[in-house]
């Protein structure tokens, strides 16, 4: 049986086990999507941020271009946590030297609001758009109504790929200390959660039954062949796909990911992810301890577009990703897997 031949393909109704994350805040493109599942891959909707109705209308723009099945990602719900007043003012008083030189007005030190939605909402558009793959992080959303749905979860160790599993999850997707964009932990401390994806995958491989994606510093066919050999039956890529021509990424993004090292820090957000460590985030990292997610992620907000103050999330092998064609670049993949495997290099 071929590489591609596998439970994962046929569960998720694709040519090749090749997976493009889902990447919130501009990577993630319709386009992208398309790209992706017409080349035999899958693509997915970053919907975390979106509103039900601008996720609907990605979902049908997506239809619209393939007939192929596609992912739609959402963050599940998080507790409500209250702010402290004297943590907000200590993070705005970092911020503030900022704002005045690039000229930003001086927001109040006060909790933003929630916003109009909530995953549940997202969930009710998924149901009723009848989508094929449900891919989800943070933790379990709820699940009723989406029995036709696959599921596919986020696990960082191997309790929580087990609560997935019980919870009714058809794939894990186990996200490698390497990956890049925001740690998927829901159990234990983000500590506990930065595993290597050698050490992951056997682990969370030999604790469930159903099929493993695995997720973190994957960006060429060697890094495929390498998740295939630890017992993964596919691979998810966020990194190589930012890179691609369809991406929304910008050029200082890529630009940061080529050029400087990556760290795992909550500064900008919240809740603590991978991306490039611009100087911005240096400081960040080294200031105040940041309001809780998604607080924090607002009172950054408005520096996210300025070139050398976004967040520019990304996993520890950007060096090695190519521009190309999202469609290349998954025929690319496909070649160098093959030749991984039968030992002639990728």
């Amino acid at each position: 049986m071929s590489w591609s031949e596998s439970r994962l393909t046929e569960l998720l109704g694709i040519r090749y086990p090749i997976v493009q994350a889902p990447m919130a805040g501009g990577p993630s493109t319709v386009e992208l999507a398309v790209a992706v599942s017409e080349a035999g891959g899958l693509g997915s909707i970053a919907a975390a941020i979106m509103s039900p109705e601008d996720l609907r209308g990605a979902i049908r723009a997506v239809r619209q271009q393939t007939s192929q099945p596609f992912a739609v990602n959402v963050f599940a719900s998080l507790p409500s946590v209250d702010a402290d007043p004297d943590a907000l003012r200590a993070v705005q008083n970092t911020l503030a030297r900022h704002r005045e030189r690039l000229g930003l007005a001086q927001l109040e030190v006060t909790a933003p609001k929630a916003p109009a939605w909530t995953v549940e909402d997202q969930l009710a558009v998924v149901a009723r758009e009848r989508v094929q793959v449900l891919s989800f992080t943070f933790g379990i959303p709820p699940l009723d109504g989406l029995e036709d749905v696959v599921l596919m979860g986020t696990a960082t160790t191997p309790d929580e790929a087990v609560e997935l599993e019980r919870a009714g999850v058809a794939v894990i997707v186990a996200q490698g200390a390497e990956a890049g964009g925001h740690r998927g932990t829901f159990i234990g401390s983000f500590d506990d959660g930065l595993v290597g994806l050698v050490s992951l995958v056997p682990q969370i491989v030999d604790a469930v039954s159903v099929p493993v994606v695995a997720s973190g510093g994957i960006v060429d066919g060697r890094g495929i062949a390498a998740a295939l050999a630890l017992g993964a039956e596919g691979a998810q890529l966020g990194t190589a796909f930012l890179f691609c021509f369809e991406s929304g990424a910008t050029p200082a993004w890529r630009r940061a990911l080529w050029e400087l090292p990556t760290i795992v820090t909550d500064a900008y957000t919240g809740r603590p992810a991978r991306g490039a460590r611009t100087p911005f985030i240096a400081e960040l990292a080294a200031g105040p301890p940041p309001a809780p997610y998604a607080i924090q992620r607002t009172l950054t907000g408005d520096f996210r577009d300025i070139d050398g103050y976004g967040w520019y999330l990304g996993g520890q092998a950007a060096r090695l990703a190519r521009e190309l064609p999202a469609a290349d670049l998954v025929t690319t993949l496909v070649e160098e897997t093959d030749a991984a495997l039968r030992g002639t290099g990728a």
